[in-house]
């Protein structure tokens, strides 16, 4: 059976994940019993195993992470590419974010916080413009919607009528693994 992590919480059932790092982590109710655990383990190991040989894979494809110079460079770079993107389209728009700030995230291109401050990852700054357009509308659009609903994707329309193709760009493998 293979090693896992058990993380326990005021849930109902019993959860598996194959984090990026390749630990295997198993949600649990605080009442489940370790033996209960057990057999879900060994009941899904055929899963644990499919997707661990997947995620090794993958973290062998992946580029080195950027070392702290190369990260200071791809801010900066991200920073001159996007300033004047996002003033090109919030004078487009109207939609005028209180703050913006690059950041080093791996997971997601950008995020609009509540108080509309614009967060972009670093790593945006390797997508060709029509990408960085896309991620630059999407969060200036929730200074408007905050949500995904249809409210938000016809506003976003509105401005961008090819989205969905500028999606696509985004789907190219440019953005490093944690």
């Amino acid at each position: 059976m293979e090693t896992y992590e058990l993380i326990r919480s005021r849930r109902k059932t019993l959860a598996l994940e194959i984090t990026r790092d390749c630990r295997v982590v198993v949600r649990a109710p605080l009442r489940a019993s370790r033996s209960q655990i057990d057999i879900f383990v060994r009941a899904h190991a055929d899963w644990i195993a499919k997707h661990l040989e997947a995620q090794r894979r993958r973290a062998q494809l992946a580029p080195p992470a950027p070392s702290p110079e190369e990260l200071t460079e791809l801010k900066r770079r991200a920073r001159a590419v996007l300033e004047p993107r996002v003033a090109y389209w919030s004078g487009v728009t109207g939609l005028v974010p209180t703050g913006m700030r690059i950041t080093a995230a791996r997971t997601h291109y950008g995020s609009c916080s509540g108080k509309n401050s614009l967060s972009f990852s670093c790593f945006l700054a390797n997508y060709p413009p029509q990408a960085i357009d896309l991620v630059v509308v999407h969060e200036l659009c929730h200074i408007r919607v905050k949500n995904h609903g249809p409210g938000f994707y016809a506003l976003l329309e509105q401005y961008l009528p090819d989205y969905r193709e500028r999606k696509q760009l985004l789907r190219r493998p440019n953005m490093p693994e944690p």
